[in-house]
């Protein structure tokens, strides 16, 4: 195989540098662009498509989450590694489904990043045993959050997000605005959130809206 085009993309100079002298003692492998936001790197991959990008998911103007989202439309045949300090399983469940091939923690060592950069470059999914838990977790979480909620309260939830009034849902459900608010704070308290806006915003992560 050809050496391996890889582009790294982090808001943080120190990092990049530390990735790309790392990354340059092997002679597979080939940067061929570093960016410090997602404008950057569309601009890079929009002169040459790399086989890697190596994506920090804090970045100014669009995070790297969504700017792999947006990538992977437009230019379908490039790998995506997300490169990150959040070790949290949601982060990791957003990043597979906008089409992340592969999951590190920043305080991966130098043979693990190696392999999931040839591993992703040959159409291969690359997450550990951490990241593996952590998706496996959350996404058990989100299972159980749905079924928590009853037909009704999932009804109530879509009317809210839709930024129905209390009243309007409760002539559309033909129920009391009494009724409606129980069902409000019902949700809140089996979502663990404190007011509408992170229900809502809860609801959303949790793919129930």
């Amino acid at each position: 195989m050809s050496k391996i085009k890889i582009i790294v993309a982090d808001d943080h100079q120190l990092f990049r540098e530390g990735i790309i002298a790392l990354l340059a003692k092997n002679d597979s492998l080939d940067i061929i662009g570093e960016a410090a936001s997602a404008n950057e790197l569309f601009e890079l991959m929009d002169k040459s498509v790399p086989h890697v990008v190596l994506m920090d998911i804090s970045m100014p103007e669009t995070n790297g989450l969504d700017a792999i989202k947006v990538a992977k439309d437009k230019y379908p045949e490039c790998k995506f590694i997300v490169l990150t300090m959040h070790a949290e399983g949601q982060y990791v469940v957003k990043a597979v489904r906008n089409g992340a091939f592969g999951y590190l923690i920043k305080n991966a060592d130098e043979n693990e990043l190696i392999a999931a950069i040839e591993a992703v470059a040959l159409g291969k999914k690359y997450f550990n045993s951490e990241i593996s838990q952590l998706m496996i977790g959350n996404m058990a979480l989100e299972g159980e959050s749905h079924k928590k909620l009853s037909d009704r309260e999932m009804e109530v939830l879509e009317l809210v997000s839709e930024g129905r009034t209390t009243k309007e849902i409760a002539d559309q459900l033909f129920v009391s605005a009494r009724t409606v608010d129980t069902h409000r704070v019902n949700m809140m308290k089996k979502l663990s959130v404190q007011n509408t806006a992170e229900l809502i915003k809860k609801a959303a992560h949790l793919k129930l809206i």
